[in-house]
């Protein structure tokens, strides 16, 4: 695992797409029993290399009701986002993840980690990547009809401060889905 994460941190595969140039960020370890799979880095999380290490993560950790000791324990938590290097700003946000890393890095990574119970979803990316033909129309179905993908996925939508309006929106998120995932969480780690 250490061989494999070194190479990731090494790669260069998408260098000259990447404003602030490459630096990725990923956590593993062969004992993780969850993987988070969010979109890619934001720039506090490049500055920093610390995964979901911003206002973002705060809500994660919120959501599933868990200490940032135990969040960044890599027995219990894997981080591996579908860019694994911020991608760049957008006319409404960050631009897309690169499309070249969960080819690449994602099935060397879960290969090595045969404890896996659960992968959480981050994003409409991580769905449709992971998901595919079952993922629904929107991430607000997929999101809504979380049941469906369990025991081994369940999608989120982004916890990002700028998604206040879709949480907002969709009080039923926190009624029943985090409630789920809190509990689903606990009885892993």
């Amino acid at each position: 695992m250490q061989d494999l994460l070194h190479d990731i941190r090494q790669c260069r595969i998408c260098d000259k797409y990447l404003p602030l140039g490459p630096r990725p960020i990923a956590t593993a370890h062969p004992e993780s029993k969850i993987v988070i799979i969010g979109q890619a880095p934001g720039t506090k999380v490049h500055a920093s290399g610390t995964p979901w290490d911003d206002a973002s993560g705060r809500q994660l950790r919120k959501w599933l009701n868990v200490s940032d000791e135990d969040f960044y324990d890599e027995t219990k938590f894997a981080i591996i986002p579908m860019g694994f290097c911020y991608p760049g700003k957008g006319k409404t946000g960050d631009l897309p993840p690169r499309p070249e890393c969960a080819p690449q890095w994602h099935k060397p990574l879960f290969d090595l980690m045969p404890n896996v119970e659960l992968v959480i979803l981050i994003g409409m990316y991580a769905q449709k990547y992971y998901l595919k033909e079952k993922a629904k129309r929107t991430l607000t179905e997929t999101v809504a009809n979380f049941k469906d993908y369990l025991p081994k996925y369940l999608p989120l939508p982004h916890p990002s401060p700028r998604n206040r309006f879709w949480l907002t929106k969709n009080p039923w998120f926190d009624i029943e889905v985090v409630p789920e995932l809190q509990n689903i969480v606990h009885k892993l780690i």
